[in-house]
């Protein structure tokens, strides 16, 4: 795929972004998800509309795709969004593995509009015991089963 490709699915990103602003859906992000010239999966943000807060375009994307292939990763799949994903949208992307990411704005951009994510990055890198919402790791080794299990289990389908 050249440069016009990615422009032209890039483009259809934007539009989903566009199209969502207009329908109230939510933020102005749109994401389409590409495998051999065919978009597999799109998706817009859905936020506010669903009442949501991980109903990002990414990763309404990201399900769109998996449910049409089929599978929970998407190998041989580029992810146009009109945005560079935010820390929770990176995540879902690298779980799913597609094989590269083609964004147009910033998220320096996102931010000057109102959708700033650094107080995400500073928190990922604060000591858990520093962080803005409480975490309490409860250490006790009766809660580890379901680990257990999982590592004994001889059918597993590993991820």
């Amino acid at each position: 795929m050249g440069k016009e490709h990615d422009l032209s699915f890039l483009a259809q990103a934007v539009d989903l972004a566009i199209h969502g602003v207009e329908q109230g859906a939510g933020g102005p992000f749109g994401c389409v998800i590409v495998k051999n010239g065919q978009v597999v999966g799109q998706g817009n943000n859905r936020v506010t509309v669903d009442n949501d807060p991980t109903a990002h375009a990414e990763v309404v994307a990201i399900r769109d795709a998996c449910k049409k292939l089929g599978s929970f990763q998407l190998e041989g799949c580029t992810v146009y969004a009109s945005c560079e994903p935010c820390p929770m949208c990176l995540g879902a992307i690298y779980w799913a593995r597609p094989d590269r990411v083609v964004y147009a704005a910033t998220r320096f951009t996102a931010a000057e509009a109102g959708f700033d994510d650094q107080f995400i990055y500073e928190e990922l890198d604060r000591p858990v015991a520093g962080r803005k919402i409480p975490f309490t790791h409860f250490p006790d080794e009766r809660l580890l089963v379901p680990f257990d299990y999982w590592k004994r289990r001889g059918d597993k389908t590993l991820y």
